[in-house]
């Protein structure tokens, strides 16, 4: 019953996690507001929830477009007259070496990426502590933990993630509101097609890994299970979870292997 007549507000609601979460957190009682820059598909996610017009908002939103996400605020606020959950996970991939990428690409990975989440926050943030409670869901990756090739832009978009939301949640454990950073793995989602190549086009390919990895739909039960408890940080995913620990107790030995994994094409 956790989510239950709860208000969820999910950036990246057109596809991949952000879909699955609309129609699990839709199955499980809540309200939801549906973000992200393509109507057309959130209307399509919107019918797939199966929820009635007064139970849900489709909100158009661009994270990048900062000067409209105060408004977007007050929209959901006179809709529903509170926030509970605000699941950032609007995000964009990267397939691209350093010495090929555009620096323009890295400034679109960190506006999506970080910029867009830490608007969307810093405008959410008051409405939250005047309720004394609410959650923030951050869609990292496990390549918010470990840097790996072609995706350097996309790891320290990630990597900037913890630092932020690790310290809001230092500022904001006494105000009853809660922070959880989650971490996938290998997930089937769409990430690598709109994964940027080295000049800002996507990238249009799907990833070997990615296509054998876990189904969206588990994913996200691990993950609202994960929410549910309040859980600080949470990763989600297959074999590949194991550089994290390495990268925490043998760091030598998981540099060695990266710089020797096979780049995918």
């Amino acid at each position: 019953m956790t989510f239950h007549h709860k208000v969820a507000w999910i950036t990246g609601a057109s596809s991949g996690i952000g879909e699955a979460l609309a129609i699990e957190l839709a199955r499980q009682g809540a309200r939801l507001v549906l973000s992200a820059r393509r109507i057309d598909e959130l209307q399509r996610v919107a019918t797939a929830t199966g929820l009635e017009a007064d139970q849900l908002l489709i909100l158009p939103l661009d994270v990048t477009d900062e000067a409209s996400i105060p408004e977007r605020v007050n929209d959901v606020l006179i809709r529903f007259g509170k926030i509970d959950y605000v699941f950032l996970n609007a995000g964009i991939s990267q397939r691209s070496f350093v010495q090929e990428t555009n620096f323009a690409v890295y400034r679109r990975l960190m506006e999506v990426n970080f910029f867009g989440a830490v608007a969307l926050t810093q405008a959410a943030l008051p409405v939250m502590l005047a309720q004394k409670k609410g959650h923030f869901v951050v869609t990292s990756s496990v390549s918010g933990k470990i840097g790996v090739r072609q995706r350097s832009g996309y790891c320290a978009s990630k990597h900037a993630l913890h630092g932020f939301f690790d310290s809001l949640r230092a500022e904001v454990a006494n105000d009853g509101l809660n922070v959880t950073i989650v971490c996938p793995g290998y997930i089937q989602t769409p990430i690598s097609q709109s994964a940027l190549d080295a000049s800002g086009y996507a990238y249009g390919r799907s990833d070997k890994h990615q296509a054998e990895g876990m189904p969206v739909d588990r994913f996200v039960s691990r993950m609202l299970k994960a929410v549910a408890k309040e859980r600080e940080e949470v990763y989600i995913g297959g074999r590949e979870l194991t550089g994290i620990y390495l990268k925490r107790f043998f760091p030598g030995l998981l540099s060695r292997i990266l710089r020797n994994r096979i780049v995918e094409q």
